[in-house]
């Protein structure tokens, strides 16, 4: 069993930054792959981004190429979005997500374990 706890969302203008943190216990971090959702009000949980076990490969959304960064830090067991030039679009609750595969995952339904989530509201 994986534990994921996400912090660091929040209120930001737009063109802001914010950092998002997900805190990873339970098992050996570095036997999962990690990805980040989001959901906004009224739409399905859709991909933002994922991350191999040890960082060699990254996949990304359209909507977030350019703007958002994953990356982990398998001594401290958390993975990170760094989001920045956000848009009041970006608003949703954030989740991260792990799962055990060795391949990157973009879909949902692939991922085993969730956090609670956090939520990022940009203002225009």
């Amino acid at each position: 069993q994986v534990q994921l706890v996400e912090s660091g969302g929040g209120l930001v203008q737009a063109g802001g930054s914010l950092r998002l943190s997900c805190a990873a216990s339970g098992r050996t971090f570095s036997n999962y792959i990690m990805g980040w959702f989001r959901q906004a009000p009224g739409k399905d949980r859709e991909f933002v981004a994922a991350i191999t076990r040890y960082g060699n490969s990254i996949n990304y959304a359209d909507s977030v190429k350019g703007r958002f960064t994953i990356s982990r830090d398998n001594a401290k067991n958390t993975v990170y979005l760094q989001m920045n030039s956000l848009k009041p679009e970006d608003t949703a609750v954030y989740y991260c997500a792990a799962d055990a595969s060795i391949r990157l995952l973009t879909t949902e339904g692939s991922y085993d374990y969730w956090g609670q989530g956090t939520q990022v509201t940009v203002s225009s």
